[in-house]
């Protein structure tokens, strides 16, 4: 995708290969058109680039996933089950087959416990209960029971054959399941690309890409990274810990006082969010507390500490820090936040509003990205949704369900989409 200001974005339908940050191309390959060369490679130059190209499903080198799984990535992925699950039920009604044979073929495996495969299989209970056995299914079981779902852990998956799974056990050894249909949701991998121009950015050994707290990829200019594939690596207090007192020190005298903290409260929290999360663990009201918890009994008004001391009261501030989780939730705010920033790109360059620089003078010109977690939804099917949401509240249950529904509604139905 290809934006131009001012103009509209240009779609181009390919596939980049390969990222070249020096010469600040992306190259490309169409699968649907050539040129009169017969060529389907092209180059595209940029002056920012935003990478958001997601991550791939992880096999851990497992013999025969890629060849007999499906996956929960793409939408073709749903399409294919969808097909493979009619094709089971078409098989299993054959006259010609065994009983055996019958369950095989309606015996559907998913691995991986995480929230993709647990949802995953209570919507295909639901879709074989409610919907197939419409169509008045000899095959499916007359109980209408939600244990249909046999669930096996401390199992590893050893291989895959065209018709079994090969599990294994520390207590039971290796165990051999026949399936008609398995799902592999067992986890994220880098996709090829990503790994090769980690390599050429010097970001070797990682998994994913590292960003700052602005979203730009370390290591190039004008390069920004969002999704599965990067993750924020968070600046470290005790990293600026002696630039963060002279900031504050303005009168140069080798201590701070009350009036010098005040002073950039508010841009340290901001700009090391992992302060806020160790107040809130310590349970102190604001970081003046945490100083004086430092002093022993000296009131917050009269507190004055040097360098020593200042450090000594940040020690474990750095525990707190967080990596964010691969959730479509994070993703979509890093978008949204990205957008934010280059649409006001002009503005904010000739009046940031930012923290202070810490190691260099004025101010950055974003507020680095935040994210905020909203909750968390799994539908467990039966018209059952368990929920998480902020303040520790969870629910399980139909009134869940509902409220799932209410947001995924509120969600997809907007202005535009409407």
């Amino acid at each position: 995708m290809v934006f131009q200001k001012p103009g509209p974005a240009r779609f181009c339908e390919a596939e980049c290969y390969r990222i070249d940050p020096a010469s600040k191309k992306v190259l490309c390959r169409s699968s649907i058109g050539t040129n009169l060369d017969g060529n389907g490679e092209f180059e595209l130059d940029y002056d920012y680039l935003v990478i958001a190209l997601g991550a791939r499903p992880n096999t851990f080198n497992t013999p025969g996933v890629p060849e007999h799984c499906h996956f929960l990535k793409e939408i073709e992925d749903a399409q294919r089950i969808r097909r493979s699950v009619m094709s089971c039920f078409e098989k299993a009604s054959l006259p010609n087959l065994s009983e055996e044979e019958r369950k095989k073929n309606l015996h559907f495996v998913v691995i991986g416990g995480g929230p993709a495969g647990v949802e995953f299989a209570a919507e295909l209970h639901d879709f074989i209960r409610e919907d197939l056995s419409k169509l008045g299914s000899p095959n499916l079981p007359k109980r209408s029971s939600r244990d249909g779902i046999d669930v096996k852990t401390n199992f590893k998956v050893v291989r895959v054959a065209d018709n079994a799974i090969t599990m294994l056990n520390s207590a039971s050894g290796e165990v051999n399941v026949p399936y008609g249909m398995a799902v592999w949701s067992t986890g994220i991998g880098t996709r090829q690309i990503i790994l090769d121009f980690m390599k050429e950015i010097g970001q070797v050994n990682r998994r994913v890409l590292a960003t700052d707290e602005w979203l730009r990829v370390l290591g190039c200019d004008n390069v920004y990274a969002l999704g599965d594939c990067a993750t924020i690596t968070q600046r470290k207090v005790m990293e600026d810990i002696s630039e963060i007192f002279k900031v504050a020190d303005r009168e140069n005298s080798g201590t701070l006082t009350v009036k010098e903290i005040k002073y950039v409260l508010d841009d340290i929290i901001e700009r090391y969010p992992q302060v806020a999360l160790y107040l809130k663990t310590k349970q102190l009201k604001d970081f003046l507390d945490l100083l004086v918890e430092s002093e022993g009994d000296a009131a917050k008004e009269f507190i004055e500490i040097d360098i020593g001391r200042f450090k000594k009261a940040l020690a474990q501030v750095d525990s707190q820090v967080k990596i964010l989780p691969a959730t479509a939730q994070v993703a979509a705010q890093e978008g949204q936040y990205l957008a934010k920033c280059f649409n006001r790109m002009k503005i904010c360059e000739e009046n940031p509003e930012g923290p202070l620089r810490i190691r260099g003078t004025g101010r950055h010109r974003f507020k680095p990205f935040r994210y905020r977690h909203l909750g968390q939804f799994a539908p467990l099917g039966g018209e059952q949704t368990a929920a998480q949401l902020p303040g520790d509240w969870i629910s399980i249950g139909h009134s869940s369900q509902w409220l799932w529904y209410s947001v995924y509604a509120s969600m997809t139905m907007n202005l535009p989409t409407s």
